[in-house]
């Protein structure tokens, strides 16, 4: 079977101490959106705490006499509209404003991008969906946005917004389209970005075809990578000409969104801030209220760069800040934001798109030669014996709740919560194991299975939940090894190599429906490394050559035969991994996603077990239509419905 690079899950993020704002702002594969089935509804896409200040009663005065004149006048907030400014605080500074430019997929780049480019699509905080934004509609089958021609190809068609337009009044057209796919096209020709564009290799140029308001392109093949196309448009007006990857780094090209490019004071973060971005309003935004009245409300906007994590929170106390979203750590945040919370603050801690799960290797390089993950009964025994939702109390402090699904933190509306079949059961999993060990004519009680369960130690949170894994096995009987790994060394040659026998990493999802496809790449049974990204081994066929390490480091020896599992259930995934590949109508794709997280589920190739948090903070009493974003879209993703209630 052919492997397509464009879609390999090694564009995705693992994760390990880094900072979730280091990541990517648009991380296009393995992390994304989905949800499912069954006879109760699912839950809300994310699920969020907010910190509370304490309800008072004040006792009615026992005097009669009357209260004394007074002529202070006290304000009361005001609803929408127009007027005043707002500081954002955050702790990275970004490298460039240029979102195509090398550094330019940071998420802060993309945080700040929100106030000021435009392009085809924006994430719904509240479904986690994509939503059309310069666009009438997402192309699809249903609405003839997406044709496959008779010779295999596939036409997109995208039908612009009359009414979008440039901060300098010029219209949002086809060729400001055109102008981006070939920007692009030819960035992807170059070797250093070559990755990072491919979707855009597969669009023919010679069938580029610009409108007014309307535009169009053919790709090689039906193909979801259209999804990932004219994130942020380039205005062909101003651009052509010029060095669009060098000459738009510090001052960005014309506004398409709700604010237009300021100032950029650069700070020295040894004394302190380190700068910040002033944006003001758009006079020629062309986006209105429920009202009909102009959008933004806001007159200003200004992004304050604090890159220590305490100074930012205590600027945040102090209101030298309205808006933060500071790292989710919730001790931190209830110790410093606490009193914030008493005076008029929200802070609202949420399930996020980074998911950490439990894993088993099935390639003949495992370390244990012990091994029992070939047989799935132990691999259901494992599932009944974890408590998924003690492990999630603990590491997410009472702010979150464990996954049913990889497809959960991402993708709500298509997940089909399908470990929800594996609840806490200890007399199961002795059970499941008893049967197994007399299928195997092996005496458990003298001989019990063994496992090597190994992940990183250079952050707390493994560790602790390796302590919990311990303790859980244990319990049931399964005698556990510890071998915990620096992470240059785990998410280097351990991962690479599949030297490890039951492990734990995290993925990051990104909503659409290319990276819910895309996410089944990780356990496609056709693609082992050293091309692929099934570092699992499950139902993969001998592999040979060498493979550079999962971060990009030294290449390592991948050689070994097959995997230790290659049966029906393998075979049956890897051809739904191969229909999802071509197929473009979202009813179709729906139903192959939850064959697919059924069969994974049912097989237990992977244990999901929570979705690392995000958090935001913002002054509710000076600030009102903000609405926190957990998906890599970000806090800004509404900035131009924002406005102050104290005007």
């Amino acid at each position: 079977r052919t492997f397509r690079p464009w879609r390999r899950a090694r564009s995705c993020a693992i994760l390990d101490a880094m900072s979730r704002r280091r990541l990517l702002a648009i991380a296009a594969v393995v992390v994304v959106l989905a949800a499912a089935c069954g006879d109760a509804a699912p839950p809300a896409a994310t699920t969020s705490t907010t910190l509370q200040a304490p309800s008072t009663t004040v006792a009615a005065p026992t005097t009669e006499a009357p209260p004394p004149e007074t002529t202070a006048i006290i304000a009361e907030p005001v609803g929408p509209g127009p007027g005043g400014a707002v500081v954002i605080g955050d702790d990275q500074v970004p490298p460039t404003l240029n979102p195509y430019a090398p550094g330019g997929d940071n998420f802060i780049v993309s945080i700040v991008g929100q106030a000021l480019h435009t392009g085809v699509w924006d994430v719904d905080a509240a479904t986690l969906e994509r939503i059309p934004e310069v666009v009438v509609a997402l192309p699809s089958v249903a609405n003839g946005g997406l044709v496959v021609n008779d010779d295999g190809t596939m036409t997109v068609r995208y039908a612009i917004r009359d009414e979008a337009q440039w901060a300098d009044g010029a219209p949002i057209s086809g060729d400001d389209f055109a102008f981006t796919a070939e920007t692009l096209l030819a960035a992807h020709a170059a070797e250093a970005q070559r990755e990072r564009f491919e979707p855009y290799g597969l669009i023919d140029a010679a069938s580029i075809e610009a409108g007014p308001k309307t535009f169009s392109l053919t790709m090689a093949q039906p193909s979801l990578a259209h999804e990932e196309l004219f994130r942020w448009l380039i205005p062909h007006h101003q651009v052509e000409g010029t060095d669009v990857m060098a000459d738009w780094d510090a001052v960005p090209w014309v506004s398409g969104g709700p604010f237009v490019f300021d100032t950029w004071e650069r700070g020295d973060a040894a004394l302190g801030p380190a700068g910040d971005i002033s944006l003001v309003h758009n006079e020629n935004y062309w986006k209105t209220d429920e009202t009909g009245t102009p959008l933004p409300y806001l007159d200003e906007v200004t992004f304050a760069f604090h890159p220590e994590t305490e100074q930012l929170l205590r600027a945040f106390v102090t209101r030298e800040l309205d808006v933060i979203n500071p790292p989710p750590w919730p001790a931190e945040i209830e110790r410093v934001l606490g009193t914030a919370a008493e005076q008029g603050a929200v802070v609202a801690i949420q399930n996020g798109s980074i998911w950490e799960h439990f894993n088993f290797q099935f390639g003949e390089l495992n370390r244990n030669a012990d091994s029992l993950n070939r047989h799935v009964e132990f691999r259901r025994a494992v599932a009944h014996a974890l408590d998924r939702a003690a492990i999630a109390a603990d590491l997410l402090s009472g702010y979150g709740s464990e996954m049913a699904s990889y497809l959960d933190p991402y993708a709500p509306a298509v997940s089909g919560r399908a470990w929800e079949r594996y609840p806490h059961d200890p007399y199961e999993a002795r059970r499941l194991l008893a049967e197994l060990c007399a299928e195997l004519g092996r005496d458990c009680a003298a001989n019990p299975p063994q496992v090597i369960f190994s992940t990183t130690q250079n952050a707390e949170a493994r560790p602790r939940i390796a302590d919990h894994v311990v303790a859980m096995l244990s319990a049931v009987g399964i005698e556990v090894e510890l071998q915990m790994e620096d992470s240059q060394l785990y998410f280097g040659e351990t991962l690479s190599r599949g030297d490890w026998d039951m492990g734990l990493w995290a993925w990051v999802g990104s909503p659409g429906w290319q990276p819910v496809v895309a996410v089944h790449d990780l356990f496609d049974p056709g693609a082992p490394p050293p091309e692929g990204s099934n570092y699992y081994r499950w139902g993969t066929p001998p592999a040979s050559g060498t493979a550079e390490t999962f971060r990009g480091g030294p290449e390592v020896d991948v050689t070994q035969g097959p995997s230790t599992v290659i049966d029906e259930h393998t075979a049956r995934f890897a051809e739904v991994v191969d229909a999802m590949q071509t197929t473009i109508d979202e009813t179709e794709l729906a139903a192959l996603v939850a064959e697919a997280e059924s069969i994974l589920a049912d097989q237990v190739v992977i244990i999901p077990l929570y979705s690392r948090l995000v958090a935001s903070a913002h002054w509710a009493d000076e600030l009102a239509g903000f609405e926190m974003n957990p998906s890599l879209a970000g806090h800004t993703w509404n900035i131009e419905k924002w406005y102050r209630t104290d005007r």
